[in-house]
C-alpha cells in the first residue's frame, strides 16, 4: 500500500539565498516574491538556516541599541545580534528544521506542529535543498478527487490485502468521506479493511458496514503436538 510523503506534494520551484545574500537583498526577494521566509544554502546546495520575517524585523525592534543588557538572556542577545546583521548567514536561524523527501505526509505534519513552523525546507539524502513544503501543501492530499480515492481503496486495499474477497465489497466515496458495504468472509478481514482505507491519502472519514461469515476474534489457534498454538 502506497504512503504518500512529503516528495509528492511539495513545492519543487523553491525560492533561496546563499549565506552571502545581503538583509537588503533578502527582504526585497520577501516582498516580489510574496513569501514570509526563505531558506538559506551554502555553496553546495546544503540547507544552512532560514530567515523569515521575523528574524528581518530584529533590526527595527533593537535598532540602535546595540550594546545588551545587564542580565538578559542568551536568546535576546541573539535576536539583539540579528539587529546588526548584515548578511542572510547572520540572519539566519540555525540549525534549520528540514525535512526528507521521503518523509510520510503525517510525520511531516506532525514535526511542523511540534516545531511551530508554518514551512519546512525539503532536502534530499545528501541534505541539498529540493523543495519545501508548507502547510497548505501537506493538506493537498485532501484535495483529491473521490474517484482517485475509490480506485485507491479498491487497487491497494481490497485487491492488495483481501484478494479473494474484494469483489464482495462496493465502495462508495462523497468528499472524501468513504463507505464500504458488502459481505466478507471474516470479521478480521472486515476489520482489516476499514483500518487500511483510514490510511488511504484523502480519506476523510470510513464508515463500514460490511458483514462476514465468520467472526474470528476469539478463536483457539489450530491444535499441533505441543498443543494450541
Amino acid at each position: 500500500m502506497r504512503t504518500w510523503t512529503v516528495g509528492d506534494v511539495m513545492t519543487r520551484d523553491v525560492v533561496s539565498v546563499a549565506e552571502q545574500t545581503s538583509y537588503r537583498d533578502v527582504v526585497d526577494l520577501l516582498v516580489e516574491m510574496r513569501i514570509s521566509a526563505v531558506p538559506v544554502v551554502d555553496g553546495s546546495g546544503r540547507v544552512t538556516g532560514v530567515v523569515s520575517e521575523a528574524d528581518l524585523l530584529r533590526k527595527i525592534e533593537y535598532g540602535g541599541q546595540d550594546q545588551p543588557r545587564i542580565f538578559e538572556g542568551r536568546r535576546r542577545r541573539g535576536e539583539r545580534a540579528k539587529a546588526t546583521a548584515r548578511t542572510a548567514a547572520e540572519l539566519m536561524s540555525a540549525p534549520p528544521v528540514v525535512v526528507r523527501e521521503g518523509t510520510p505526509i503525517a510525520a511531516a505534519a506532525r514535526l511542523m506542529d511540534s516545531t511551530g513552523v508554518k514551512r519546512l525546507p525539503v532536502t534530499d539524502a545528501a541534505g541539498r535543498l529540493v523543495g519545501i513544503a508548507s502547510r497548505t501543501d501537506l493538506l493537498r492530499t485532501y484535495l483529491r478527487s473521490d474517484d482517485d480515492i475509490r480506485a485507491d481503496v479498491r487497487n491497494t486495499v481490497l485487491r492488495e490485502f483481501l484478494a479473494e474477497e474484494a469483489d464482495g465489497v462496493t465502495v462508495t466515496v462523497a468528499e472524501g468521506a468513504v463507505t464500504l458495504a458488502g459481505r466478507v468472509g471474516r470479521w478480521s478481514s472486515a476489520d482489516l479493511a476499514e483500518r487500511l482505507t483510514h490510511q488511504v491519502a484523502g480519506v476523510v472519514q470510513v464508515r463500514s458496514s460490511l458483514s462476514y461469515d465468520l467472526d474470528d476474534r476469539n478463536l483457539e489457534g489450530p491444535v499441533g503436538p505441543f498443543g494450541t498454538y
